[in-house]
């Protein structure tokens, strides 16, 4: 596994270097934000372990500006940040786990291990993501309802891939604004709420909700 490393603390930076190399993992280690930009951005590596705290830019923005160049790695968010409030404004950013310290070097052995599966997993030839009785085939870009293609604009194909990506976790607003509405600086974010209402309306009676969590964004959930 190829691992980008980004912490700041020398000590723990040393620590992590040492004990994941001992265990099979190519790591690559940086301090700054910005510079970590460019190394994940020049390196592709399998997984991305990011420390929130960083000088230059810090790890929230760092992740922001990943995911909004098209940037897919897996990230697990590492920091002392542990409140429930940080952790969903980490997961809403675009991470895909996160392990507050102190923690344990197994534990955080076995997450980054199954991220990497998971990535490895969903860029195979003919790999799906389902929620429910919803199943988003990579390959054709369609949603399936069981047998039938769901009829979706473009919009609302667009705002379902998004929410499929991350079932069970809440997607915000702003992120939905960037992936439904790409560069369209005149369009208001009142306009995602009516792409919410008409996607409901045509995933209705499909056994998955979309749900509005306020404060949050929008979250899909199998019955």
């Amino acid at each position: 596994m190829k691992l980008l490393l980004v912490e700041d603390d020398p000590s723990m930076q040393a620590t992590l270097v040492r004990s994941l190399s001992r265990r099979g993992m190519e790591v690559s280690a940086c301090a700054d934000g910005r510079i970590a930009l460019e190394r994940w951005r020049g390196s592709s590596p399998d997984v991305v372990l990011l420390d929130l705290t960083l000088p230059g830019m810090d790890g929230l923005q760092v992740l922001e500006q990943a995911r909004k160049s098209g940037l897919v790695t897996p990230v697990l968010i590492l920091t002392a940040r542990g409140t429930v409030g940080d952790r969903v404004i980490g997961l809403n950013s675009g991470a895909d786990d996160y392990l507050a310290k102190p923690f344990d070097l197994d534990e955080l052995e076995a997450r980054l291990h199954a991220l990497n599966r998971r990535h490895a997993k969903d860029k195979e030839p003919g790999a799906s993501q389902v929620v429910g009785s919803l199943r988003y085939d990579r390959d054709s870009g369609a949603i399936y309802h069981g047998a039938d293609v769901l009829e979706l604009t473009p919009r609302e194909l667009a705002r379902l891939q998004a929410l499929m990506a991350k079932p069970g976790h809440a997607v915000s607003k702003e992120r939905l604004f960037e992936l439904v509405f790409p560069g369209e600086a005149d369009v208001q974010y009142e306009a995602v709420e009516v792409v919410v209402y008409r996607l409901r309306k045509k995933i209705a009676g499909t056994g998955v909700n979309l749900m509005t969590l306020r404060g949050l964004g929008y979250l899909l959930k199998a019955e």
